[in-house]
């Protein structure tokens, strides 16, 4: 593999997969091409690696490197991650990150909105009454 990636992490990677009982041949592994920031050599090179997990149906799409190598021990790094949640039954910190954007996104009920523009009414009428009195 690449000099980037010491042989230490290269060895505690296929503990941790013998101990998830993950074997290479129950792995389908593709080299696609990348997409994003890069230009011309990312979009000529096929960097990416596509990882599928046959028994599980658990598939995993890397493009943190530029190096192939990389790619393929962050892949596999990743996918025992997802295994690991799926076994312990959490929820991993992507799906989390995913689940906290839809509820972001999400549009606000109507009786949400109503007590925020009540609020906002409220707070005006206490800002109108801290006026300094006016002769008239």
């Amino acid at each position: 593999m690449n000099a980037t990636i010491s042989q230490e992490k290269l060895d505690g990677l296929a503990r941790r997969m013998a101990e998830l009982n993950i074997r290479d041949d129950e792995l389908l592994e593709k080299f696609v091409r990348g997409s994003g920031a890069g230009g011309q050599k990312i979009n000529k090179t096929s960097s990416c690696v596509f990882l599928k997990h046959l028994p599980t149906g658990v598939c995993i799409k890397c493009q943190l490197d530029r190096s192939r190598e990389a790619n393929r021990f962050f892949a596999r790094r990743e996918l025992c991650d997802q295994l690991e949640a799926i076994r312990d039954g959490k929820a991993t910190a992507k799906s989390q990150a995913i689940e906290k954007m839809r509820r972001q996104k999400r549009r606000r009920s109507r009786r949400s909105k109503q007590r925020s523009i009540a609020d906002k009414r409220t707070l005006s009428d206490k800002k109108t009454l801290r006026k300094s009195p006016t002769a008239e």
